[in-house]
């Protein structure tokens, strides 16, 4: 049976983490780890709704992996925090 890998980031200590969100999360990370944009563009390349999106960009704001820049449309991007990748010891 294969387990699925999420991002290491989409784990979070203030939150139920259950698979869907986990899966979810793990889509918008992948897309802000290529640069960031804003929810629109999230919403596309991640291939979810728009509620759902905006809903996991708050919990990861929440947590201070991500950050939302000012202005209009707002642009989410990656923090320090949300830039650090767990590397696997071999």
């Amino acid at each position: 049976m294969l387990r699925e890998t999420y991002h290491p980031n989409a784990d979070l200590a203030n939150v139920r983490n259950i698979r869907r969100g986990l899966r979810a999360r793990t889509k918008v990370l992948n897309v802000l780890e290529k640069g960031s944009g804003d929810a629109k563009t999230i919403v596309q390349e991640a291939a979810l709704h728009y509620g759902v999106v905006m809903h996991h960009l708050k919990l990861l704001q929440s947590e201070g992996i991500v950050r939302r820049a000012d202005g209009k449309p707002s642009v989410w991007k990656l923090t320090g925090a949300g830039q650090k990748r767990l590397v696997s010891a071999r």
